[in-house]
């Protein structure tokens, strides 16, 4: 497991965690009774000569047959590497690897769960246990500008980052989460003029309003996809998350902002050990995950519906729009209150 954030050397516990590679599997994924007349799981095993313990994972800007995947994840020797996908002709989805891992410039160190392109086309990456925030602007070969999230606010340590997608509640909006607390965030962007963005705020969203406590996510999260009604099984917008602490991946029915509801969590895949990044191909819709120890795989789940195509939203029109949804959210609320 990940390493408590008291009392301990960094140096130190880079070296333990590097040794947490070799941890074996933890054999078959399963999927809950809930939902495995609908999914299907395939372990696409390890990419052969990846450093370990594995980060997360998305699909390179502009490519389909192009993964990013962090290795060495957790250590200031971490890196993001491409390595090539193949697929299958027939319902195109990822069925291995080809290719040699490279170095994604010197991007990556202390990477997690937490990998996401956003506006303006920045790459966000989350550094833990840093507690920091990495944004890469295309083209770079390093980060462009790395920001302490202690300083608004953010428990030890954020440890992954997504964006609520279009037609979701909440649509555009970044959302973090710490490790191990499960600490929500909602994080305001707002442009810095060099093609990044500063961090304005991170307000820490309550998940669970029935009780008096600002209610964390279980589980000790990592990454989280978003997955729409029109998936089998799922009857509003919801949430996936790969629970690191608990070795399972939950799912969450969103309010309607893009936040998970921790009341409707259910298990949707168990057996696990380490689930870490998650993304959603977008030529399958296929939910696919990396594992951080437990044998360093990358896991498939069949049977979600491919999302729609998203047109590129250049920065500045994205954050207005945004800023404008949230008002109309805002001013509905009031007017329902």
């Amino acid at each position: 497991m990940k390493l408590s954030l008291v009392d301990y050397s960094r140096s130190i516990a880079a070296l333990l965690v590097a040794s947490l590679a070799y941890a074996p599997s933890a054999g078959a994924v399963t999927v809950s009774p809930a939902f495995a007349a609908d999914y299907t799981v395939t372990d696409l095993g390890s990419v052969a000569g990846l450093p370990t313990p594995y980060g997360g994972l998305t699909l390179l800007a502009g490519s389909t047959d192009t993964l990013l995947l962090g290795g060495a994840a957790n250590t200031a020797s971490g890196n993001f590497y491409t390595i090539g996908v193949t697929r299958d002709p027939g319902d195109l989805s990822i069925t291995g690897f080809t290719g040699t891992p490279t170095p994604f410039g010197d991007i990556g160190e202390y990477n997690d769960g937490g990998v996401a392109y956003g506006p303006g086309g920045v790459l966000f990456t989350s550094r833990w246990p840093e507690n920091d925030l990495g944004q890469t602007k295309p083209g770079s070969t390093d980060e462009d500008r790395v920001d302490d999230l202690a300083a608004l606010g953010v428990a030890q340590s954020h440890s992954a980052i997504n964006f609520v997608p279009a037609g979701f509640g909440g649509a555009g909006k970044a959302k973090i989460v710490s490790w191990s607390g499960g600490q929500w965030y909602d994080l305001l962007l707002a442009p810095d003029g060099s093609g990044t963005f500063d961090l304005v705020s991170a307000t820490q969203v309550d998940l669970d309003l029935s009780t008096g406590a600002i209610d964390p996510l279980p589980g000790g999260p990592e990454g989280f996809v978003y997955i729409s009604d029109d998936n089998a099984g799922f009857s509003v917008d919801s949430m996936l998350v790969s629970d690191y602490s608990a070795d399972r991946v939950s799912a969450y029915q969103l309010d309607g902002d893009g936040n998970p509801l921790v009341s409707t969590r259910q298990d949707f895949l168990t057996d696990l050990d380490g689930a870490e990044g998650a993304f959603i191909d977008p030529l399958t819709g296929d939910f696919l995950f990396s594992t951080f120890g437990g044998g360093n795989r990358v896991i498939r789940v069949d049977g979600f519906i491919a999302p729609p195509a998203v047109v590129p939203v250049p920065a500045a029109i994205w954050l207005f729009g945004t800023a404008l949804v949230g008002l109309i959210g805002f001013n509905s609320r009031r007017k329902a209150a």
